[in-house]
């Protein structure tokens, strides 16, 4: 596919990337230095990456029925392609709106929240803060992030940044975690309510695999003002093992907060931000309505934490579709994430009423393998597996990802290799 020949179009043409990879190969033998077939991506990083780098990436809640749901309720809804559309014109952007704010991004992919990435790559958030730029697509940083939110910030540049807040017990710490985030051009900010403390994972609790309790991985943290005052009055030495135990305890602390608690928080991030976006991260379908009635909540991210939090629940994309038939996409922004592996998984989540699709352990694997560069590549191929599918199945911009392009087949069985 030859750009030249075809329309101008307001976004990249990022299928050209495929017809890029192509004539590297057939011209100079060059390669790509692996697969972005999830399934042999995943094997590859398990080979890059440290044993505790891989149980973290790859550990879920219990024994992983909540994975399970979510890759089913992928497989069971299915595309119904149009043939003979014009699709020449392709339009990827994504204008996602937030309460009274506006980002106007090239595709509607995000970078989902994920914390600790330095135990992956020593550069960790920095890498994916930089392509997130590069792409012109959403990035969020975790609170449990492993740079502080200045060098995150300084790395994404003039890209667009969301902050996930895991709200701490300490008001003083919360407020000064928010003023930061503020202070560094992040533009909303993401409440996760299902990670008070983390889930069961099998494999971490074997191997006693908590990067924070060594030491590793607590610079957001260190930078704040607040923990360092914090640390100094309790004797704790800002670098050490004691200090990072100290901060995670801060993070995930086991300390369940309410409805009745929301509103501070909600309060507290309005009068930094001068009244920017705030959003809940974690909402099921029982909790949606109450959501989306809340005075100061911009939107929701459905999500059960990619499996990782709670097991035995139900997978992502069926919430996605109970939540936007309840009419609650009318009221608030909806939001994605959990589960996604495929193209073929945002344009479903998409159809269903989602918004913005959050992926997370693609980018990962990725950065395990080899940074930045790997980061970019895994990205621009979604970016352009996304654009050749909707060429070929008759999707001419994100208007036309809705409830009549999809089927559900509900008894349908996942094929145990493709989980």
């Amino acid at each position: 596919m030859n750009k030249d020949n075809l329309p101008p179009r307001s976004t990249p043409y990022y299928a050209k990337y495929q017809r890029d990879i192509f004539v590297e190969g057939a011209t100079t033998g060059q390669l790509p230095n692996f697969s972005t077939d999830p399934n042999e991506l995943e094997k590859k990083a398990r080979e890059t990456v440290s044993k505790g780098g891989w149980l973290y990436s790859n550990s879920n809640a219990g024994v992983s029925w909540t994975h399970a749901a979510n890759r089913e309720a992928f497989y069971r809804w299915r595309i119904v392609p149009r043939m003979l559309v014009d699709t020449n014109q392709r339009d990827m952007s994504c204008e996602l709106k937030l309460g009274n704010s506006t980002f106007k991004l090239d595709a509607p992919i995000g970078f989902a929240p994920i914390g600790i990435n330095k135990i992956y790559h020593p550069l960790g958030e920095l890498n994916s803060a930089k392509v997130a730029r590069d792409l012109n697509l959403a990035y969020c940083l975790s609170t449990a992030g492993s740079q502080s939110i200045q060098d995150v910030a300084e790395a994404n540049g003039s890209g667009t940044r969301f902050f996930q807040l895991y709200w701490p017990p300490d008001d003083k710490l919360c407020i000064d975690i928010l003023k930061q985030a503020v202070e560094n051009g992040f533009e909303a900010c993401f409440l996760t309510l299902d990670t008070w403390q983390l889930a069961w994972r099998h494999g971490d609790i074997a191997s006693a695999n908590y990067a924070f309790y060594r030491g590793i991985g607590y610079e957001l943290g260190k930078a704040l003002p607040v923990f360092q005052e914090m640390c100094k009055e309790r004797g704790i030495e800002l670098e050490s093992k004691e200090a990072g135990q100290f901060w995670i305890d801060q993070v995930w602390h086991g300390k369940a907060k309410s409805w009745e608690q929301l509103p501070w928080v909600i309060e507290k991030w309005k009068e930094l931000s001068g009244g920017k976006p705030f959003v809940l991260k974690g909402i099921q379908i029982a909790d949606a309505e109450r959501a989306a009635a809340t005075p100061g909540v911009d939107g929701i991210c459905v999500s059960n934490h990619a499996a990782r939090q709670v097991d035995g629940a139900i997978g992502s994309l069926d919430a996605l579709d109970a939540i936007i038939k309840s009419g609650v996409g009318e009221k608030i922004t909806v939001m994605f994430d959990s589960g996604v592996r495929e193209a073929a998984d945002v344009a479903k989540a998409l159809a269903l009423g989602a918004k913005m699709v959050f992926v997370g352990r693609l980018f990962v694997y990725a950065m395990s393998i080899g940074g930045e560069p790997a980061v970019k590549h895994v990205m621009t191929s979604l970016l352009a597996n996304l654009d050749i599918l909707m060429n070929v199945a008759g999707f001419q911009s994100l208007k036309d990802f809705n409830r009549d392009c999809l089927v559900h087949v509900p008894h349908a069985n996942l094929p145990p290799a493709k989980l």
